[in-house]
Order: structure tokens, then sequence, then C-alpha cells
């Protein structure tokens, strides 16, 4: 506390200073300390609005000045602005404070922030399109393709990889697909539609989503970022499990295989619509594309697809069955029959009764199977390799037997089989069905699961 006592101090010019006089001096050098740099920032930009200071402060300034001049002398105010310092003033304002010499403001602020908008525009011209998976980084919008008369919708970010216009397939890549990738590296890379309009005898099948090894239709392992050709042993798989979900308001069937090549576990998906021939497979897709894969099977149209007329014709099988073993030493055999029966009231003419093996988990990585299929007729006993070098005789109509059936009609067929060593041990699946030109095998297509063994 200041001595309200003390004697008059006399500066340089001999003038007296009284204790009041002092109080005001430290009261005013005490305000002048709260001035800091924040008080000196530039002001705001100018607003829609100016606001103007209030008159009170207009009039109460002056006032200050005048009492402080008539206690001190000339006193030299350090003040901070006398507007409202939520909304500051324009810098056009008639009445500011002096800023210190050390500190100028720059005649034009800059902004602190840049407002950011918080959805993206749909560009004039350009067609809504849905919103992509958030697992993946879009680079374009989803879109809408048909291949062969069937619609879908290619999420934002992946594209469809050139293909031949003669082909049943199309791939479309997912968006971590290497850079130049092409249709070829469909898998595991991407996703692969086929159409057909007649009886696919080609990889994917109806018969191939009961089969242990229905995903591979090739020597190949669809392992992610390490796609390559197998060494012997190396594939893995266990039996599918299978679902029967509805796609495109259709009934379909889904089989999902978990797989590995290896130490790399990789997960196979084939969704499969009988009755319209369409196929949509997954073979080592990364499970981070699953949303868009189930978006791709969702947007199927299969309306515009002429599909297929079905056979009724039904297919039995007898002295074979699931899980019979068939050694591989090259001299040993399978014999059974097979009984094939038109239960339409059309004539089935141009079909073939066909035994379809596929290239197995055991078989020889990137070569057919070998080994020997023989037939023979009621009327014509004489055994006849039906393909000395390949099993898999869809992939070769022509080396189907004959069988054209009247209404009603039916004939067996009797087959031999017999496997070479370079067959490895593996269960081997074996597809029996009716061939007919343009059409559908019915739904009697029957699968046996042969377990090859070694001795």
């Amino acid at each position: 506390m200041t001595d309200k006592s003390a004697p008059r101090t006399g500066g340089d010019d001999g003038s007296a200073e009284t204790p009041t006089e002092r109080l005001l001096r430290e009261a005013m050098n005490a305000r002048t300390s709260l001035i800091t740099a924040h008080d000196l920032r530039p002001a705001a930009p100018p607003r829609s609005r100016i606001r103007r200071l209030r008159p009170v402060y207009a009039v109460t300034v002056p006032l200050l000045g005048l009492a402080a001049a008539a206690a001190i002398g000339v006193v030299t105010l350090h003040g901070s602005p006398v507007a409202d310092r939520e909304t500051p003033p324009p810098p056009a304002a008639t009445l500011t404070a002096s800023p210190s010499p050390t500190a100028t403001p720059t005649a034009t602020p800059t902004p602190t922030a840049t407002e950011t908008p918080t959805a993206t525009e749909t560009p004039a011209g350009e067609p809504e399109t849905d919103t992509p998976s958030a697992d993946v980084t879009p680079t374009s919008p989803a879109k809408s393709y048909t291949f062969r008369g069937v619609k879908l919708r290619v999420p934002a970010g992946w594209r469809v990889a050139p293909a031949d216009p003669a082909s049943f397939h199309v791939c479309i890549l997912s968006p971590g697909a290497p850079q130049g990738a092409t249709a070829a590296d469909c898998q595991p890379y991407g996703v692969d539609l086929a159409v057909f309009d007649t009886e696919s005898q080609t990889w994917p099948t109806v018969s191939d989503l009961d089969s242990d090894g229905g995903w591979a239709h090739q020597g190949f392992c669809p392992v992610w970022g390490d796609p390559h050709t197998p060494v012997a042993g190396e594939v893995t798989t266990a039996a599918p499990t299978k679902t029967t979900p509805t796609v495109s308001g259709r009934p379909a069937r889904k089989s999902t295989w978990q797989s590995a090549c290896g130490k790399s576990p990789f997960k196979a998906q084939i969704w499969a619509l009988p009755e319209d021939q369409v196929f949509v497979s997954a073979i080592g897709l990364k499970a981070d594309y699953q949303d868009d894969l189930q978006s791709i099977v969702d947007s199927l149209d299969v309306s515009g697809h002429a599909a297929p007329t079905i056979v009724n014709a039904t297919v039995s099988v007898s002295g074979i069955k699931s899980g019979q073993q068939l050694l591989n030493d090259g001299s040993s055999t399978a014999e059974f029959s097979v009984t094939f029966k038109n239960n339409g009231t059309k004539r089935l003419t141009g079909s073939k009764a066909v035994v379809h093996g596929t290239n197995y988990p055991g078989a020889p990585a990137g070569k057919p199977v070998n080994g020997v299929l023989a037939y023979h007729l009621p009327d014509n006993f004489l055994w006849r390799p039906l393909d000395p070098n390949r099993i898999d005789t869809l992939s070769d109509p022509t080396t189907g037997v004959p069988v054209d059936l009247d209404p009603g009609q039916s004939v067996t067929v009797s087959y031999q089989l017999r496997l070479a060593p370079q067959d490895g041990p593996g269960p081997m699946p074996l597809t029996v069905g009716l061939s007919v030109p343009g059409n559908l095998p019915g739904p009697d297509l029957t699968v046996i699961n042969l377990s090859v063994v070694s001795k």
C-alpha cells in the first residue's frame, strides 16, 4: 500500500508528484501491462453488415483522455481497442487505438481457416450413382454394365477388363489389382462373370459347386500377391459350404471353399443360377472386397438373358459310389454303368452321355489327368478309349457317347476308368450328365467323389 504522507517527489523538470498522481500513474501502468500480442492482431475481414461502435464508447474515451490529461499532464494511453472483442470492427472504423510501433498489422488480414465443403456435388449432366463401399477408396463412380444380356453394377474403383467379344466370361478387376492387370489375372484379383447360352461345357458348371475341388479349373494357386503354379501336394482344400440364396429374384446356389496353397490360405466362392446358366466366381479375392463382391451379386439382373431350355432327363449311376477308392497304378479299374432317360415330351437329338472328371488337387500341377476312360454300348461290346490323355470330356463334347433319345426312352452306357501313377492321391470328382445342344442337363446331374490312392 502506498504511503499517503510520503513527500512529493520531483523530476528533472522540477515538478512534484502527489500521492494521488502516483496512484493514477501506477494504475495506468498496470493497465498497459495487460496489452498482449493478441490485442495487436489484425482486425477480422469486414462482414456483410458492419457493426458500428457503440455511442457510449465514442463519448467515454475522449472524456477519460481529458480527465487523465488534467490529472498528470500529457499522458499517452496504451489500451486495447474499445470495440466488442467478440465481434471486432472492420479496419475502416473511425475510432481505433494506436498499436505499438513494433507490431504493425498488415492492411489485408490473412484468413486462418478455409471453409471445407461437407459433401461432393454431382457435376451437372451426370447421373447419381450408388455409394461405394467404405472399405475401398473410390476412383470412379459405380456404373451399370451389361454383358450378354445380364446387367450388373460395377462398384466404385473397380474396372471391367477388356474381353474377347466371343467369350462367355468377363472379368471385373478390383481396385487392388496390379497396374496393367488383365482378364488373365482375374484369379485372385477380380470377379469372373460367366454367361452361357447353352449348357456350360467348361468351367464353371453347376456340378462344380458340389465338388471338393470345384473352384479349380486349372493347376493354379490364386494367392493374393503371389499367384503361382503349385508344386505337387501344395494345394489343400475341403468340402464346400453350400447355401441356396436368391439372386436376381431367382433360386440360386452358392458354394464356398476354404483352401490353401502351402501356408497361404484363400477363399473361393461361386454363385450359380442353374436355370439361366449364369455364374459369378471369386477365387482368392481379398477379404477387404467381400462387400463389393456381394454388391455385384446383388445387382445382377438376368431378365435380359435368354435362358436355355431345361431338359427333363434323369441320370442314374450303378457300380460306383462316392468315397470309393481307386488305385492309381495304371492297371486297377473302376467299372460302372450309367442309365440316361428322357422324361420329356420332345426327342433329344444330338445328345451325348458324358463323364466329366476335373483336374483335382492331387493331379500333376498344370497338367491334365492321365489314365483311360473306356465305354461300350449294349449293341457294341468293344471297349474303346474315350480320351486316352484326358478324362475331362465335357471340355471336348466330341468325346461323349451319342445317345439320341425319344420321349420316355432310356439307354445304359458302361464305363471303365483307369488312372496312371502320375495322378497323385486325393479326392477326384467324377460328374456324369447328359449333354443336349442348346439346353441344360436335368436336375439329376450326378457327382461322384472318388478317392484316388497310391500304393
